[in-house]
């Protein structure tokens, strides 16, 4: 897949996909298949294993690549594959190597975790991991308000393989900034927090969304979607106000439940174990039932 078609395929919903657990806290591969392949017959078009939606930061090397391998296993030619690949440089460098040789089409790089991030440091980290995969599309994941469109610019310049951007900071107005000053049509941009976030950026630039829900409810992610590339906006916030309640649970408590809210719906239609690995964990039975009203609102229970 050449570079412009992927920035191309990012203009859409890219879905995050959850990894499940089995009983001895193992990546259960059959139950991943299985929401795999759910999300894409729903209509979903780009998936990215290994993402905070993941537990990407829980994950071992060997988990990320066994994650990488299951999904395009199961998906792969049905739909674009984005890595997520992270933590030091060296480790992630050798993870989009992997993926550059094991089917993906593109990595997204997550924002460095690191106490001392200078803005030169920033674009260093993502042009070493840019170079190292010269040939496999890029997608930087900004998660940093200090981060601009400066910097964003400086790594397009240099890294040909650089064509998109999940822009994951709570601030439309200063996306609409970066994005304008790196240049709007240059790169294709993605916002980066779900669909509670998705209409205000697309006001003002974005062209895709990424979604945890779309685990869940692909249907409702894709057309909510259509909606909003239509212009749509009127019945794009009926849609939001329809997933409303289940993306607040999402976002609760600095996103402290993000990942355990959709565990637990999975479980509740029988795909997944709930299992989370600390620091998250699993929902008490108010957050259980609250998202058991939700699914029997959607009719999905």
């Amino acid at each position: 897949m050449s570079f412009d078609d992927l920035s191309d395929q990012l203009a859409s919903v890219v879905a995050i996909t959850v990894t499940p657990f089995d009983a001895d806290g193992a990546v259960d591969e059959k139950s991943y298949a299985a929401v795999l392949d759910r999300m894409v017959d729903g209509g979903i078009s780009v998936v990215t294993p290994n993402g905070n939606t993941s537990e990407f930061s829980t994950l071992s090397p060997a988990e990320t690549e066994r994650a990488l391998r299951v999904t395009v296993d199961t998906v792969g030619g049905r739909a674009s594959i984005i890595a997520g690949v992270g933590h030091d440089l060296e480790t992630a460098v050798r993870s989009a190597r992997f993926a550059d040789a094991h089917g993906a089409q593109g990595v997204m790089v997550h924002q460095p975790a690191h106490p001392y991030v200078s803005l030169d440091g920033w674009v260093d980290y993502h042009r070493a991991i840019a170079d190292s995969v010269p040939e496999l599309s890029v997608v930087l994941y900004v998660r940093n308000p200090r981060i601009g469109g400066a910097q964003i610019a400086a790594l397009a310049d240099a890294c040909p393989n650089v064509v998109g951007v999940k822009y994951a900071v709570p601030d439309p107005v200063r996306f609409a900034s970066v994005a304008r000053d790196a240049g709007l049509d240059r790169l294709t941009w993605v916002a980066g927090l779900a669909e509670l976030s998705a209409p205000g950026y697309f006001a003002v630039g974005a062209t895709g969304f990424t979604s945890g829900l779309a685990n869940v409810a692909p249907q409702l992610s894709v057309q909510f979607f259509g909606c909003l590339r239509a212009g749509e906006f009127g019945a794009a916030m009926e849609i939001w106000e329809f997933v409303r309640g289940f993306e607040e649970l999402r976002a609760a408590n600095e996103s402290a439940n993000n990942v355990s809210v959709v565990k637990e719906a999975l479980a509740q239609l029988g795909l997944c174990r709930r299992d989370v690995r600390p620091p998250a964990s699993v929902l008490g039975e108010a957050g259980r039932s609250a998202v058991g009203v939700l699914l029997n609102s959607w009719s999905l229970l």
